[in-house]
């Protein structure tokens, strides 16, 4: 890669920001204490599946904003779920507090902007896995608050409101329940963006066909099947309608839903969705420190800016290389949220 495009990679993303719309580094800070504020190296897992991430290299690497995700546990009971989402919300509350002059939370465009220029990296939260919420009595208290961006419907396994797209998925029926439609219709009153990630396309077709139209949907960290056919993989169908609602969809960093462990392969996969979807619909969402093996150069944390190095290299232009970092995300979060401050 010629240092010349590392370098206007460098130029570009000061000017225009890179929103990462997937990251899982909440995991290992959950599950073995890995502090996201102090820098670390690949570690003994070399970059497969964790420690892709943390503050000083997403600093690096010109991350400005990423949608950082609290992951549901599909094998605690129903009822223990919803208290342990408000366990690790309190937890993730903790941490940012603690980091003051590092991070924020943003709810909004407008929030977000204002944290990056004061400085920080803009967290926007978010839920893996809305069957946190399966027996909640009330849906609009969880939501009522604005704290939450976004939520899948299903991550790997099935739940009581949808299927997953995942071969662990054993359900017969494989649309959307009625629990589903009445989460999806509290995330709708309260400007809860949708994320299809992870859905069975009927689970998919069915939350399109019920959502408020109002609404654009997003899918924050996937590959496009026209490129490589995969269970994790979004069709042409499915991009177009997530284009159409005005929403964006996040192309993922796992080399085994790419199809290919090289960088360029995540550029392909975007250049896809934007020949189905047009120019607004492609994001990224790489999904990095969720136990994915990422292509060899984004395994260390900077590779979001030799992302965007790669692009120069393709030949991308200045414009779809904002759209693409940061732009299409903005644009989509401020149609789900316009109006607050």
């Amino acid at each position: 890669m010629p240092p010349q495009h590392l370098e206007t990679a460098r130029t570009l993303l000061a000017q225009h920001g890179l929103v990462d719309l997937h990251i899982d580094t909440w995991i290992p800070k959950r599950l073995w204490g890995y502090d996201p504020a102090a820098r670390h190296g690949l570690g003994l897992l070399r970059g497969h599946f964790f420690g892709h991430l943390d503050l000083p290299r997403l600093r690096e690497a010109g991350v400005t904003a990423a949608g950082w995700s609290l992951t549901t546990n599909p094998f605690r009971t129903a009822a223990s779920r919803e208290a342990t989402y408000s366990l690790n919300r309190q937890a993730f509350s903790a941490w940012v507090a603690q980091h003051p002059s590092e991070v924020a939370f943003a709810q909004t465009a407008q929030q977000a902007h204002a944290v990056i220029a004061s400085g920080r990296h803009a967290i926007l939260p978010a839920v893996q896995g809305a069957n946190a919420w399966q027996s909640a009595g009330d849906l609009d208290a969880i939501f009522a608050d604005g704290w939450l961006t976004r939520a899948t419907l299903v991550h790997l396994t099935d739940s009581g409101l949808g299927a997953s797209s995942s071969p662990l998925s054993f359900k017969r029926n494989k649309g959307l329940s009625a629990r589903g439609r009445e989460v999806i219709a509290a995330m709708d009153r309260h400007r809860v963006w949708l994320d299809l990630a992870h859905a069975h396309p009927q689970t998919f077709w069915d939350a399109v066909a019920c959502h408020d139209r109002d609404r654009p949907l997003v899918a924050t960290h996937t590959g496009v099947a026209g490129i490589a056919p995969h269970w994790r993989n979004l069709s042409d169908e499915q991009i177009r309608a997530i284009g159409d609602s005005g929403g964006v969809v996040g192309i993922i960093a796992a080399s085994n839903f790419l199809g290919d462990s090289t960088l360029g392969a995540m550029l392909i996969h975007a250049e896809h969705a934007i020949s189905v979807g047009g120019e607004a619909v492609a994001a990224i969402g790489t999904d990095l420190d969720g136990a994915i093996t990422p292509p060899g150069e984004l395994r260390d944390g900077l590779g979001h800016l030799r992302l965007v190095a790669a692009m120069l290299e393709r030949g991308w232009n200045e414009q779809r290389i904002a759209r693409v970092c940061s732009g299409n995300a903005w644009a989509a979060l401020v149609r789900l949220r316009p109006n607050r401050a």
